[in-house]
Formats: C-alpha cells, sequence, structure tokens
C-alpha cells in the first residue's frame, strides 16, 4: 500500500516557477516508477513526466520538455516536478501517481491532486 500526498501548487505569472513534492508513505517507494499527470477543467487527465525507480530513466510529454524536471529521493520517499518558464496553458491540477514497473498509471495509486494555476 503506498499513500501519495502532493504539495506545492499555487498561483503564479507567466514565466514564473513552481516546485511540485509528492510524499510518499510505505516501505517499498524505491520500487515504484513515479509519475506527474495533470487535468484542466474540461479536459482528461494527461501524463506529464516519469521517473523509472531502477534506473531514473525520466519522460516527458512533449510539451513540457525543457521547461520540467522530474526527480525523485528515495531516501525522503518524495518524487518532485520542477516547473520552470510556465505558461496559462500549463494551468491543471497536477496529481502524483505510483505504479510497480510493468503494470499500468490507472491500476496503482493516486495522490488527491494540487492546483497549479499560471496567470498571464
Amino acid at each position: 500500500q503506498v499513500q501519495l500526498v502532493e504539495s506545492g501548487g499555487g498561483l503564479v505569472q507567466a514565466g514564473g516557477s513552481l516546485r511540485l513534492s509528492c510524499a510518499a508513505s510505505g516501505r517499498t517507494f524505491s520500487r515504484y516508477n513515479m509519475a506527474w499527470f495533470r487535468q484542466a477543467p474540461g479536459k482528461v487527465r494527461e501524463f506529464v513526466a516519469s521517473i523509472s525507480w531502477s534506473d531514473g530513466n525520466t519522460y516527458y510529454v512533449d510539451s513540457v520538455k525543457g521547461r520540467f524536471t522530474i526527480s525523485r529521493d528515495n531516501a525522503k520517499n518524495t518524487v518532485y516536478l520542477q516547473m520552470n518558464s510556465l505558461e496559462p496553458k500549463d494551468t491543471a491540477v497536477y496529481y502524483c501517481a505510483a505504479a510497480l514497473r510493468g503494470s499500468r498509471w490507472s491500476d496503482g495509486y493516486w495522490g488527491q491532486g494540487t492546483q497549479v494555476t499560471v496567470s498571464s
């Protein structure tokens, strides 16, 4: 069982930065691949970035490449999303997710979400 709690969201002007954190409970955090998703009003939830547990490989949706960075600290059971050069289109509720290797994100664990609002 893994419980995820996101923090760090807020209101920021376009061009600004935010750092989201996702604190996980559970002794096997390091065995989970971790990801960030987001859902804007009226839109489906979309993948933003992920980081694997085994080799630290990262993946990003094209729209955030070069602006967002995902990282993890297994000693602190925490995954981060550093978001720079934020744009109004990044406004959404951001969710943290955890899934074992080979399983779908939808079958994993999810946090409650944190709101990110970027003003123009």
